[in-house]
């Protein structure tokens, strides 16, 4: 059950806020900034590619580096191709993660390696690997690290991640706000050099000013009729989240979205792009989930019975390819099966900016979520 009384009382909200979840979703701009001096300081700014990598390969555990893959393959488009190297082992801990390069990876491929932890023995491994096939190398994790010593002897380049104090407080959960902002900007920076995307300083910073605008907006004294995070989070009690994107930068905010919700509140969610979404959600929105489905008497007594799960339509966009959209038929869709829809579109601005926005303001409401629903 949520407590809505708590979205409005910030005292309680951070005492509730044990894991920093709104401090990291508060301070993510100074997150970009410190992590893009964090770059500057190691040299990124003085590296002399010799032209792109034939493909750039991402390692690290849990949500942080999943997210980061996908955010780059979508910034990085068909340039080079951006692969997210999945770990094995027997159980999501540091000691018992591996993974292993692609038969064809060489010289001409860059390894990136980005971890909250740094002390995963599998990565040092990898990074070794790395230095025998002769893949470029560059890391971003905490600094004096173990894998700090591996990416050095390595002959890579390694750059601290930009922490905050209250990190070390709890375990440091893969989709917080922190993290990934931590993790990406330096990334972000690097391949900006490389000439794979497109993230010079000034961008940069511009997605720090966004993030910071947001939390303007959705921070925890703001009221929730007013605060477009808290206003969704409200919406989403109880409700199934069926998440719709549309536009090149929605797709892995929505992602994204959907797996903070998992980790951070405990809440399920499906999430596709418009408009395949139309039809591979169809059978969803007109079955038990519905907001109009009562398949038993009407009249049966209701008192005793948990709160039915009901599906409610979140659509993240951003500008569509062409102008076209499907906007209009997923409403269509959505309220013709008695199904409720909240929008998200961002202000205008880059690529860079639309995209921190989405992220930043659906990263508060998961955090929202997660804080009145005791999760």
């Amino acid at each position: 059950m949520l407590d809505e009384s708590l979205l409005d009382a910030p005292e309680r909200l951070t005492e509730a806020d044990r894991r920093g979840l709104l401090r990291g979703a508060a301070e993510a701009g100074a997150r970009v900034r410190t992590a893009a001096r964090h770059a500057a300081e190691a040299g990124v700014g003085n590296l002399k590619p010799d032209g792109r990598p034939r493909a750039v390969l991402i390692a690290g555990p849990g949500a942080a580096a999943t997210h980061a893959a996908d955010l780059l393959g979508t910034l990085a488009g068909a340039g080079s191709p951006v692969t997210r190297l999945a770990p094995t082992g027997v159980a999501p801990a540091a000691g018992a993660l591996r993974w292993e390069l692609p038969g064809w990876a060489g010289s001409v491929d860059l390894l990136l390696i980005a971890t909250p932890d740094g002390a995963e023995p599998g990565l040092s491994l990898l990074a070794e690997q790395a230095y025998r096939r002769g893949c470029t190398v560059v890391a971003v994790a905490p600094a004096r690290s173990p894998l700090n010593d591996a990416v050095s002897a390595s002959r890579g380049l390694f750059i601290p991640m930009a922490t905050a104090p209250y990190d070390h407080d709890e375990p440091l959960a893969g989709a917080a706000p922190g993290v990934l902002w931590a993790l990406l900007t330096p990334l972000l920076v690097l391949l900006d050099r490389t000439g794979l995307l497109e993230a010079p300083p000034e961008a940069v910073g511009k997605v720090a000013d966004r993030l910071d605008a947001v939390a303007e907006r959705c921070g925890p004294a703001i009221v929730t009729y007013s605060n477009p995070a808290k206003t969704l989070a409200s919406e989403l009690a109880e409700s199934l989240p069926v998440v719709w994107t549309e536009g090149t930068s929605a797709g892995p905010a929505g992602r994204r979205f959907a797996a903070a919700l998992a980790e951070l509140s405990g809440t399920p969610a499906v999430v596709a792009e418009l408009p395949e979404a139309l039809a591979a959600h169809s059978a969803l929105l007109a079955g038990r989930l519905a907001a109009g489905a009562d398949p038993d008497d009407f009249f049966r007594d209701r008192v005793e019975e948990p709160t039915a799960l009901r599906a409610r339509v979140v659509l993240l966009r951003d500008r569509p390819s062409g102008g076209l959209t499907a906007a209009p038929n997923a409403r269509d869709l959505a309220l013709g099966h008695d199904t409720p829809i909240s929008e998200l579109e961002p202000e205008e601005g880059g690529e860079l900016e639309t995209l921190a926005e989405l992220i930043a303001i659906t990263d508060f409401a998961a955090v929202y979520l997660a804080l009145a629903s005791g999760a």
